[in-house]
């Protein structure tokens, strides 16, 4: 099920807005133009931010994802993209180039089971030798002790000052809870979203890689978060 900010018809419209300039994306595109990719697919794909700038270079983009709201949102920017409700274990061949997961897609998936049906979803979309890019953050960068910050409002357009407090829950490592809180000061109401993301070591991700039948060709730092991610570069064998 996913997390309420990605699903529920009022906090998703805000998403775009707190997430802020997407920095990391342009160099997903970069990638894409080093792979020759013409066919992409966008696992986790949101509110669509990745690809509607993938299709706008002239590929054939899919955008899957579960929640049903981000996708509103997603279809209304771009209907050049092919968006599909749902996640990675129910797409066909797609015969794909390229299949990305930006942000913190790859942390949702909590159990080995969970991320090894993803893995294997991906693969049997992605054409014989097609790639799987995406990015998952460093654990001894421990990234959560930066979460709690002071809340901060953000004007949305078409809803009005909206105040997002974030609050780290439960620290259980390899996972990490944290509750997000909107206040809509329109109408005082206030909205929550938990969520947990699970920190996997390198060795625990490539090797997770090779039993779903890739090979790591590359591993990369995020240019706008050097140090902090790591960006895998796999191919699927």
């Amino acid at each position: 099920m996913p997390d309420a900010i990605f699903a529920d018809p009022r906090l998703a419209p805000i998403y775009d807005t707190f997430d802020g300039d997407r920095v990391d994306l342009p160099a997903y595109v970069r990638i894409a133009d080093e792979l020759a990719a013409r066919r992409v697919l966008d696992v986790g794909c949101g509110t669509g931010c990745l690809a509607v700038l993938l299709a706008g270079t002239g590929r054939t983009v899919v955008g899957v994802d579960p929640a049903e709201a981000s996708l509103d949102i997603a279809r209304a920017k771009d209907p050049r993209v092919d968006w599909r409700l749902g996640d990675a274990t129910t797409l066909p061949a797609l015969d794909a180039d390229l299949a990305v997961m930006t942000g913190n897609v790859a942390q949702v998936f909590l159990t080995d089971d969970d991320w090894a049906a993803t893995l294997r979803g991906i693969r049997t979309a992605l054409r014989p030798g097609g790639h799987l890019v995406f990015e998952t953050r460093r654990p001894d960068y421990r990234a959560w002790e930066t979460w709690d910050v002071p809340p901060h409002t953000r004007e949305v357009p078409g809803i009005g000052a909206v105040e997002q407090r974030v609050d780290v829950t439960e620290i259980r490592l390899p996972l990490v809870s944290f509750r997000m809180t909107y206040t809509f000061q329109t109408d005082g109401s206030v909205l929550t979203s938990d969520s947990t993301l699970r920190f996997r070591s390198q060795d625990e991700v490539e090797a997770s890689l090779r039993e779903q039948g890739y090979r790591v060709t590359d591993l990369r730092q995020a240019p706008d978060r050097p140090d902090r991610e790591f960006v895998f570069l796999a191919q699927a064998e």
